[in-house]
């Protein structure tokens, strides 16, 4: 049991790394390009471990094919462009805690279409997030973003978050007939393909043999670690110890972002980012909360 806990705190941090590698990144590898190179490297593997699992890569059947098309093109086209375009224009910390938000908009739009109850402990915890969410990107002043103070780095990163929510809620309906990690692979599979001409577009082809080594560790951090072993491990996660509880690591990922952009990147450690990230993990964590949890844990530690 111990090894899946670290296996799931590591995941955090590798998720935590991809904010520190995209921005690595933002200056040197146009978005296209580097999210191709990102899905190509994790479509090769994840095929790899599904026929090592599965024995074969299950195929789509007829009424498959566009719920997975619009897996790729959420949850890997759009978010990818939003997010090296937004780390283009904003710290890796601040986007962190942005897309932090990723289960409270979830919620509310799983509560929307999918008639999914919010408690008032629920209710609580979207408040609390969104209010460290604004926290963070207001500098501590909520009035500036009535003054300017959301940039279009900001709704790139926002444009993330509505992607794998996107994503998130098409994946219920596409992993009724498929496993979680063949419909993962297929969607980079799709990704991948989306992304090649607008890739080539960019220039990719002549531009590629000119990366810097660089370039090619943090492409290869963001295809095996930032999405093949990260999702691996969360789902051995979630198959040992249920959801609920995998799901509270996720709140390590802004922390330990925070933490390397302050270590690698050398982005200032400010206290309305601090306070922001603080908020998001507890209002992120009250939205995880079962009401039967929530009592349980008042008297044992959750995990």
């Amino acid at each position: 049991m111990l090894i899946i806990y670290l296996k799931l705190l590591l995941t955090a941090f590798f998720w935590g790394g991809t904010f520190i590698s995209g921005r690595m990144l933002a200056g040197s590898v146009p978005p296209f390009s580097a999210a191709f190179f990102r899905f190509l490297i994790a479509a090769v593997c994840l095929y790899v471990i599904v026929v090592r699992r599965e024995g074969r890569i299950p195929r789509l059947q007829r009424h498959q094919i566009l719920p997975v098309l619009l897996l790729g093109l959420t949850g890997v086209l759009a978010y990818n462009v939003f997010f090296f375009n937004g780390l283009k224009l904003i710290p890796a910390g601040r986007a962190s805690i942005i897309i932090a938000n990723n289960p409270i908009v979830i919620s509310v739009l799983s509560a929307l279409f999918f008639k999914e109850s919010l408690t008032p402990i629920k209710t609580a915890g979207i408040l609390i997030s969104v209010t460290g969410a604004v926290t963070a990107i207001s500098g501590g002043d909520p009035l500036a973003l009535f003054t300017g103070g959301i940039g279009i780095g900001d709704l790139f990163i926002f444009g993330c978050v509505l992607s794998w929510a996107a994503y998130s809620l098409l994946g219920k309906r596409v992993m009724r007939d498929l496993s979680a990690l063949a419909a993962v692979s297929h969607s980079a599979g799709v990704g991948v393909m989306t992304l090649l001409i607008p890739a080539c577009m960019e220039g990719m082809p002549l531009a590629a043999p000119a990366y810097s080594l660089a370039d090619w560790g943090n492409l290869a951090y963001l295809g095996l670690f930032g999405t093949v072993l990260g999702f691996v491990w969360y789902y051995e996660g979630i198959r040992v110890i249920g959801p609920a509880r995998a799901s509270m690591f996720i709140n390590f990922v802004p922390i330990s972002a925070i933490c390397l952009a302050h270590i690698v990147l050398k982005e200032p450690l400010t206290p309305s980012l601090l306070v922001g990230a603080l908020l998001v993990v507890v209002g992120v964590t009250l939205n995880h909360l079962p009401v039967s949890g929530f009592h349980l844990a008042k008297s044992k530690v959750r995990f």
